[in-house]
Protein backbone atom coordinates (compact mmCIF):
# COMPACT_ATOMS: atom_id res chain seq x y z
CA UNK A 1 0.00 0.00 0.00
CA UNK A 2 2.62 2.51 -1.01
CA UNK A 3 0.13 4.68 -2.86
CA UNK A 4 0.27 8.44 -2.99
CA UNK A 5 -3.11 9.83 -2.05
CA UNK A 6 -4.23 13.39 -2.69
CA UNK A 7 -6.01 15.09 0.21
CA UNK A 8 -8.99 17.11 -1.02
CA UNK A 9 -8.98 19.30 2.08
CA UNK A 10 -7.09 22.57 2.32
CA UNK A 11 -7.23 22.42 6.12
CA UNK A 12 -3.62 21.95 7.25
CA UNK A 13 -4.75 20.65 10.64
CA UNK A 14 -6.82 17.89 9.01
CA UNK A 15 -4.00 16.93 6.63
CA UNK A 16 -1.63 16.68 9.58
CA UNK A 17 -4.03 14.43 11.48
CA UNK A 18 -4.77 12.26 8.44
CA UNK A 19 -1.07 11.96 7.61
CA UNK A 20 -0.14 11.03 11.18
CA UNK A 21 -2.50 8.09 10.95
CA UNK A 22 -2.18 6.98 7.32
CA UNK A 23 1.60 6.75 7.47
CA UNK A 24 1.16 3.81 9.85
CA UNK A 25 -0.56 2.01 6.99
CA UNK A 26 2.02 2.83 4.31
CA UNK A 27 -0.19 5.48 2.73
CA UNK A 28 1.50 8.79 1.96
CA UNK A 29 -0.69 11.87 1.65
CA UNK A 30 0.04 14.94 -0.44
CA UNK A 31 -1.92 18.17 -0.40
CA UNK A 32 -3.93 19.58 -3.28
CA UNK A 33 -1.27 22.18 -3.97
CA UNK A 34 1.47 19.53 -4.02
CA UNK A 35 -0.60 17.65 -6.60
CA UNK A 36 -0.71 20.78 -8.75
CA UNK A 37 -4.44 21.31 -8.40
CA UNK A 38 -5.66 24.88 -8.83
CA UNK A 39 -7.10 26.62 -5.79
CA UNK A 40 -10.81 26.08 -6.32
CA UNK A 41 -13.68 26.21 -3.86
CA UNK A 42 -15.95 23.20 -3.71
CA UNK A 43 -19.40 24.11 -2.45
CA UNK A 44 -20.32 21.82 0.43
CA UNK A 45 -24.06 21.81 -0.13
CA UNK A 46 -24.77 18.23 0.93
CA UNK A 47 -27.21 17.47 3.71
CA UNK A 48 -25.00 14.75 5.20
CA UNK A 49 -21.33 14.30 5.98
CA UNK A 50 -21.33 11.45 3.45
CA UNK A 51 -22.59 13.68 0.61
CA UNK A 52 -20.05 16.44 1.29
CA UNK A 53 -17.15 14.04 1.73
CA UNK A 54 -17.88 12.29 -1.58
CA UNK A 55 -18.38 15.54 -3.49
CA UNK A 56 -15.01 16.92 -2.35
CA UNK A 57 -13.12 13.71 -3.11
CA UNK A 58 -14.77 13.19 -6.50
CA UNK A 59 -14.22 16.77 -7.72
CA UNK A 60 -10.52 16.71 -6.83
CA UNK A 61 -10.02 13.22 -8.24
CA UNK A 62 -11.40 14.41 -11.59
CA UNK A 63 -8.78 17.17 -11.62
CA UNK A 64 -5.74 15.11 -10.65
CA UNK A 65 -6.59 11.59 -11.81
CA UNK A 66 -5.18 10.10 -8.60
CA UNK A 67 -6.74 8.35 -5.62
CA UNK A 68 -8.23 11.16 -3.55
CA UNK A 69 -9.26 11.22 0.08
CA UNK A 70 -11.69 13.70 1.59
CA UNK A 71 -13.00 14.15 5.08
CA UNK A 72 -16.17 15.88 6.15
CA UNK A 73 -16.54 16.21 9.85
CA UNK A 74 -18.35 18.11 12.51
CA UNK A 75 -19.91 18.19 15.94
CA UNK A 76 -23.41 16.92 16.69
CA UNK A 77 -24.94 18.15 19.95
CA UNK A 78 -27.92 16.15 21.18
CA UNK A 79 -29.61 19.06 22.96
CA UNK A 80 -29.50 21.01 19.68
CA UNK A 81 -31.02 18.14 17.68
CA UNK A 82 -27.70 17.33 16.06
CA UNK A 83 -26.59 20.88 15.28
CA UNK A 84 -24.20 22.25 14.20
CA UNK A 85 -23.66 19.04 12.20
CA UNK A 86 -22.69 19.62 8.57
CA UNK A 87 -22.64 23.36 9.30
CA UNK A 88 -19.96 23.00 12.00
CA UNK A 89 -17.29 24.99 10.15
CA UNK A 90 -19.67 27.86 9.37
CA UNK A 91 -21.99 27.66 12.39
CA UNK A 92 -21.60 31.37 13.19
CA UNK A 93 -21.84 32.42 9.54
CA UNK A 94 -18.21 32.64 8.41
CA UNK A 95 -16.45 29.42 7.40
CA UNK A 96 -13.49 28.54 9.59
CA UNK A 97 -14.06 31.16 12.30
CA UNK A 98 -13.39 28.85 15.26
CA UNK A 99 -13.70 31.59 17.86
CA UNK A 100 -17.12 32.74 16.63
CA UNK A 101 -18.38 29.15 16.25
CA UNK A 102 -17.32 28.23 19.77
CA UNK A 103 -18.83 31.40 21.22
CA UNK A 104 -22.18 30.69 19.53
CA UNK A 105 -22.21 27.09 20.74
CA UNK A 106 -21.45 28.08 24.32
CA UNK A 107 -24.17 30.73 24.19
CA UNK A 108 -26.74 28.16 23.10
CA UNK A 109 -25.78 25.72 25.86
CA UNK A 110 -25.06 28.10 28.75
CA UNK A 111 -28.19 27.13 30.73
CA UNK A 112 -27.99 23.41 29.96
CA UNK A 113 -26.64 21.13 32.72
CA UNK A 114 -23.45 19.20 31.97
CA UNK A 115 -25.14 15.78 31.88
CA UNK A 116 -27.39 17.00 29.07
CA UNK A 117 -24.57 18.53 27.05
CA UNK A 118 -23.83 15.28 25.25
CA UNK A 119 -22.76 14.93 21.67
CA UNK A 120 -20.25 13.46 19.32
CA UNK A 121 -17.64 14.35 16.78
CA UNK A 122 -18.34 12.67 13.44
CA UNK A 123 -15.93 12.11 10.58
CA UNK A 124 -16.81 10.60 7.23
CA UNK A 125 -13.86 9.85 5.00
CA UNK A 126 -14.32 8.96 1.36
CA UNK A 127 -11.61 7.55 -0.88
CA UNK A 128 -12.39 7.88 -4.58
CA UNK A 129 -10.45 5.96 -7.20
CA UNK A 130 -9.86 7.06 -10.81
CA UNK A 131 -12.07 4.19 -12.05
CA UNK A 132 -15.01 5.67 -10.13
CA UNK A 133 -14.97 3.21 -7.26
CA UNK A 134 -15.26 4.62 -3.77
CA UNK A 135 -14.74 3.54 -0.17
CA UNK A 136 -16.68 5.34 2.56
CA UNK A 137 -15.89 5.07 6.26
CA UNK A 138 -17.54 6.78 9.23
CA UNK A 139 -16.03 7.33 12.65
CA UNK A 140 -17.50 8.84 15.80
CA UNK A 141 -16.38 9.70 19.31
CA UNK A 142 -18.91 10.43 22.06
CA UNK A 143 -18.42 13.07 24.73
CA UNK A 144 -19.66 16.16 26.57
CA UNK A 145 -19.46 19.87 25.83
CA UNK A 146 -17.90 22.25 28.37
CA UNK A 147 -18.69 25.96 28.50
CA UNK A 148 -15.14 27.34 28.68
CA UNK A 149 -12.40 26.64 26.18
CA UNK A 150 -9.69 24.49 27.73
CA UNK A 151 -6.32 23.79 26.13
CA UNK A 152 -4.52 25.07 23.07
CA UNK A 153 -4.13 21.86 21.10
CA UNK A 154 -6.32 20.87 18.19
CA UNK A 155 -8.68 23.21 16.38
CA UNK A 156 -12.36 23.95 15.92
CA UNK A 157 -14.50 22.76 18.81
CA UNK A 158 -11.66 20.70 20.34
CA UNK A 159 -11.21 22.97 23.42
CA UNK A 160 -14.91 22.49 24.28
CA UNK A 161 -15.18 18.72 23.80
CA UNK A 162 -14.41 16.17 26.52
CA UNK A 163 -14.29 12.66 25.01
CA UNK A 164 -15.99 9.86 26.92
CA UNK A 165 -13.67 8.25 29.46
CA UNK A 166 -11.47 11.36 29.81
CA UNK A 167 -11.57 14.41 32.06
CA UNK A 168 -9.76 16.70 29.62
CA UNK A 169 -10.81 18.28 26.35
CA UNK A 170 -9.36 17.49 22.95
CA UNK A 171 -7.64 20.85 23.36
CA UNK A 172 -5.76 19.51 26.39
CA UNK A 173 -5.08 15.97 25.21
CA UNK A 174 -1.82 15.40 23.35
CA UNK A 175 -2.04 15.02 19.55
CA UNK A 176 -0.65 11.48 19.91
CA UNK A 177 -3.55 10.40 22.12
CA UNK A 178 -6.11 12.29 20.06
CA UNK A 179 -4.89 10.57 16.90
CA UNK A 180 -5.70 7.22 18.53
CA UNK A 181 -9.18 7.98 19.87
CA UNK A 182 -10.61 10.71 17.64
CA UNK A 183 -13.52 10.46 15.22
CA UNK A 184 -11.05 10.90 12.36
CA UNK A 185 -8.84 8.11 13.69
CA UNK A 186 -11.87 5.82 13.96
CA UNK A 187 -12.92 6.67 10.41
CA UNK A 188 -9.40 6.11 9.07
CA UNK A 189 -9.13 2.75 10.81
CA UNK A 190 -12.47 1.72 9.31
CA UNK A 191 -11.22 2.94 5.93
CA UNK A 192 -8.07 0.91 6.32
CA UNK A 193 -10.05 -2.29 6.93
CA UNK A 194 -12.22 -1.65 3.88
CA UNK A 195 -9.13 -0.83 1.79
CA UNK A 196 -7.47 -4.09 2.89
CA UNK A 197 -10.55 -6.08 1.85
CA UNK A 198 -10.49 -4.35 -1.54
CA UNK A 199 -6.81 -5.24 -2.00
CA UNK A 200 -7.42 -8.85 -0.95
CA UNK A 201 -10.27 -9.23 -3.42
CA UNK A 202 -8.14 -8.21 -6.41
Amino acid sequence: MNDVIVAATQNKHKIKEIEAITKEFGLSVISRSEAGIPDIDIVEDGETFEENSYKKAHEIMKLCGKITIADDSGLEVDFLDGAPGVYSARFAGVSGDDEANNKKLVGMLKDVPYEKRTGRFVSVITMVFPDGEKIVARGEVEGHIVLEEQGGNGFGYDPLFVPEGYDRTFGQISPEIKNKISHRANALHALREKFKKKEESL
